[in-house]
């Protein structure tokens, strides 16, 4: 049986893994030998607002950090913003969120529980919606709330900061946004709330809260932000660079392939299950050996080891052996355009939107015809198109032609 300061010490590693910043590593030291002292699991709470249907890889992070608590034995709560929703997360905006029906979070929430479940232990979970206790405080409790908390705090946020210098407009709505999380915090006396770490002022404004009415403060575990499909920007649904945990197999895949070498580092040690040994050993080989594994590591998570498989065999076959008739739609070429130049067959197929586009597609080489490259700066540049001819549009548009 271990010592008492060996399971601090194993605690505090497994807590510490992957976070980015701990306020403070002190108070959760002391907080975890208390525990251990006394027998009582922290109580540990995440907030999440269920404002669309899909969760990506960067939101997987604070999940997992919540599933290392699950394990160690702590008592976990995940706590649904049903009402924070309707108002939305100011972090990072310079517009306010437009507001959520019931019906839509009800919906999105729905999405959320078949994809959360997949990383946390639905069993081993308390789930509350902050609904349960926001919608019960009257005036006077809202009045006693905000007189603890200064518009000056609230108004040092950078996001605000950069709309008044813009003189975009905040609504008071907004403003309320991060007291009201803040609350949840309040209401449930955590011990410690998760968060990426672009949370912060929100969840130091749930600690500020607790201290204001006498409670000992939540010590704040924030989780880096995942760096998306474009190598610059966080993920984020809103910019489109992110994968989501339910897309199908190969999507998935396909998109892992198309990072840039700059994130195989970072994406090995926030997405997989991988040791530090077996990552220091895997980054020792070419970018695409490392992407085909760092792709089959993340569908094994949330499928399993035979769809990962399969997805790796259908990327080879259909990108490094240009087989692409397992995607290819079918598509009849009348017979009146077949001898047009080829910019015009591709617009008239409705494969592009533009003749532009087209020849812009033709110069760079974004069109090939059984697995060739068609390039060309001529812009009446006709292509001899054989019946059951294979072409691929882009990245993700695969045709067989076949002749009228």
């Amino acid at each position: 049986m271990k010592s008492r300061r060996a399971q601090i010490t194993s605690q505090l590693e497994i807590i510490k893994k992957n976070t980015e910043k701990i306020i403070t590593e002190k108070e959760l030291e002391e907080r975890i030998k208390l525990s251990i002292e006394k027998n009582k699991p922290l109580r540990v709470k995440l907030g999440i607002d269920p404002t669309a249907q899909d969760i990506h890889l960067g939101f997987v992070l604070v999940l997992k950090k919540l599933r290392d608590f699950q394990q160690l034995g702590h008592k976990v709560i995940l706590v649904i913003g049903d009402f924070t929703a309707k108002i939305g997360d100011p972090t990072g905006r310079n517009i306010s969120r437009p507001p959520l029906s019931d019906k839509e979070i009800k919906t999105n929430m729905k999405s959320y529980f078949k994809q959360i479940f997949k990383v946390i232990d639905s069993k081993n979970l308390e789930v509350r919606y902050n609904s349960e206790w926001l919608t019960k405080l009257n005036f006077k409790d809202i009045i006693e709330i905000f007189s603890k908390i200064t518009l000056q705090k609230i108004t040092e946020r950078e996001d605000f900061q950069k709309r008044l210098r813009e003189n975009n407009p905040i609504f008071l709505n907004e403003i309320i946004y991060p007291i009201l999380q803040a609350y949840d915090s309040l209401y449930l006396k955590s011990d410690i709330e998760i968060g990426g770490v672009d949370q912060e002022l929100n969840c130091l404004m749930g600690r500020e809260l607790q201290q204001k009415f006498n409670q000992q403060p939540q010590i704040i575990i924030l989780m880096p932000l995942l760096i998306g499909l474009d190598g610059k920007n966080k993920m984020s649904k809103s910019l489109k660079n992110y994968i989501g945990i339910s897309e199908p197999p190969d999507e998935i895949f396909g998109k892992v392939m198309s990072i840039p070498d700059s994130l195989l580092n970072q994406w090995l040690n926030l997405t997989t299950n991988l040791t530090d040994q077996e990552i220091k050993k895997l980054l020792t080989k070419h970018p695409m050996e490392i992407k085909k594994e760092l792709g089959h590591e993340i569908i094994k998570q949330y499928y399993n080891e035979n769809k990962a498989k399969l997805a790796a065999k259908k990327f080879e076959a259909t990108f490094q052996r240009k087989d692409y008739s397992s995607l290819a739609k079918e598509v009849v070429i009348p017979k009146e355009i077949i001898d047009m130049p080829l910019a015009e067959v591709l617009v008239n197929l409705n494969f592009v939107n533009s003749k532009s586009e087209a020849k812009r597609l033709i110069q760079q080489g974004g069109i090939e015809i059984n697995g060739q490259k068609i390039i060309s700066d001529d812009p009446k540049f006709v292509m001899n198109i054989n019946d059951g001819d294979l072409i691929r549009i882009g990245k993700k548009k695969f045709f067989k032609l076949i002749k009228d």
